[in-house]
């Protein structure tokens, strides 16, 4: 399948003021690209990339005085196959660990498994290892939270969504990692696009999405908490700790939103608009 994806990002502010975006395709999609990825500014400034420590493509840039509106579109094309299930993938022993996952058995800004540690021996202590105990936290968890976009704040972490029992997609994210990590097993957050074009409605206004990926079997699976079901169509834009490494923008100043569009849709002509 060919899908349209881009957004159009607008941001007011009195001085100018740096930033830090992640708002590139994962390097591992770059393959799947039919036309160029480019992003484009107004006004137009320069713009610079470079790859950071999680593998993640980071643009640094610089909003004038006044402000500036930020915008990308591309198509690419997808397998449109769902999301990989393997019921026998097993847990891998901590000290089989490779060195590079042990960062995510580690707790982090917005996944506290410290607090959280607990509970999860309490709720999955007992339950099957591996992927049987990966999908009994996504469960879990989809039950857990209530959606509800209205409630979305930059500050809630694991434990806060846990506790208030309503959040978005990145909450759900977030809980469903500190409990894999409270278990030894290594998981990572994921952002990107996720549109509705294999649900049977609209459901929401569409945003970037959040899910995990969970360390099995030497390798890494795709998890997600909020639909507790395999999607078809996701578009990969970076992966890290939890949030705080992949937030979409990072602004070193006072800047206000304007505008946040984003938008994922089906291409049957292979044109961008």
């Amino acid at each position: 399948m060919l899908i349209r994806a881009g957004y159009d990002i607008s941001f007011s502010t009195e001085w100018p003021i740096p930033m830090l975006a992640n708002l590139s395709v994962h390097p591992s999609r770059n393959k799947d690209l039919r036309t160029a990825q480019r992003i484009m500014t107004e006004p137009d400034v320069p713009l610079y990339d470079y790859v950071d420590l999680f593998g993640n493509v980071c643009t640094r840039l610089t909003i004038p005085k006044g402000g500036i509106t930020i915008s990308c579109g591309f198509l690419i094309e997808d397998p449109f196959e769902p999301d990989e299930v393997a019921p026998d993938a097993r847990q891998v022993p901590v000290e089989e660990l490779p060195d590079d996952v042990m960062l995510y058995l580690k707790g982090s800004r917005y996944c506290e498994t410290d607090r959280l540690l607990e509970t999860a021996l309490r709720l999955f202590g007992g339950a099957a290892s591996g992927w049987s105990m990966v999908q009994a936290i996504v469960g879990y968890t989809h039950e857990r939270i209530q959606f509800d976009y209205q409630q979305a704040r930059a500050t809630k972490t694991a434990w806060d969504a846990w506790d208030e029992r309503v959040g978005v997609c990145r909450d759900y994210a977030h809980l469903a990692i500190a409990l894999c990590r409270c278990m030894n097993i290594p998981a990572r957050y994921c952002t990107g696009y996720m549109g509705d074009m294999d649900l049977p409605a609209v459901v929401g206004d569409m945003d970037f999405s959040a899910w995990f990926e969970a360390y099995l079997d030497g390798r890494w699976y795709v998890f997600d908490a909020r639909h507790n079901r395999p999607r078809r169509g996701r578009i990969l834009m970076a992966r890290g700790r939890d949030a705080t490494d992949v937030a979409l923008t990072n602004t070193f100043g006072p800047a206000r939103l304007m505008r946040f569009q984003v938008y994922t849709d089906e291409d049957r002509l292979g044109m961008v608009a």
